[in-house]
């Protein structure tokens, strides 16, 4: 990200973000952009750069009920920021239709995921669907390393079972871009599919994403 001066009035050299995306077009921004026009200005103690970066982390690694009290523990955010970032996102969510979206195949889901492969660690998310197919919610099951991401079957069960889902789809991105499971991903796709059974819950895919591509394990016939 570039360094940006949000103040119209400034006179500086520097690229205004506001003028850019007014030239641009408002997909023009990356995510950090977008935070800083949301929230205007910093702290003196939190630059409004580093408070959006803060931020971005916070929605990645954040599900609906935690969210806004994550943002509230960052510097420079209170109850009023957080509530303005998570109404944006609630707002975006509705207009862009996620939830009652029907997945027919693996690739309807990528869209939906598609930000987590900007990651720099391995975020295990699932999506639970009804009986129609229809996304119920997404949810970040585990934040982990580059390389790992620790994950148990009754914190990646725990929605669906809550939800009463019909089926549930398991994805998680590879920051190192190499888009094939590895030994560890084959064995707890295994493990997961034996826990959907006893808890009667379709186990529909395990995607592996990065930013050029998807594998998935229905896809290429490894599911049971």
């Amino acid at each position: 990200m570039q360094n940006y001066i949000l103040d119209c009035t400034n006179t500086s050299s520097q690229p205004n973000i506001r003028e850019l995306t007014l030239s641009n077009g408002i997909s023009y921004p990356d995510d950090d952009e977008l935070i800083m026009l949301i929230l205007g200005k910093g702290t003196k103690n939190n630059p409004i750069e580093n408070l959006a970066g803060e931020v971005v982390r916070a929605i990645n690694s954040s599900n609906e009920e935690d969210l806004i009290p994550n943002l509230k523990k960052i510097n420079g955010m209170g109850e009023t920021r957080a509530l303005i970032i998570a109404a944006a996102l609630e707002l975006g969510r509705r207009r862009r239709g996620i939830l009652k979206s029907a997945i027919n195949s693996p690739s309807d889901v990528i869209p939906f995921l598609h930000h987590y492969t900007l990651m720099p660690t391995e975020h295990f998310i699932t999506i639970t669907v009804n009986g129609a197919k229809e996304i119920l919610s997404t949810r970040v099951v585990s934040v982990g390393t580059i390389n790992k991401a620790l994950i148990h079957p009754r914190e990646v069960f725990a929605n669906a079972v809550s939800e009463y889902a019909s089926g549930i789809i398991c994805c998680h991105n590879h920051p190192c871009g190499q888009c094939y499971p590895s030994n560890a991903d084959i064995e707890s796709t295994k493990i997961l599919q034996q826990a959907a059974r006893i808890l009667g819950i379709s186990f529909m895919d395990h995607i592996i994403i990065t930013q050029e591509n998807y594998f998935s394990f229905l896809e290429h016939g490894i599911l049971d």
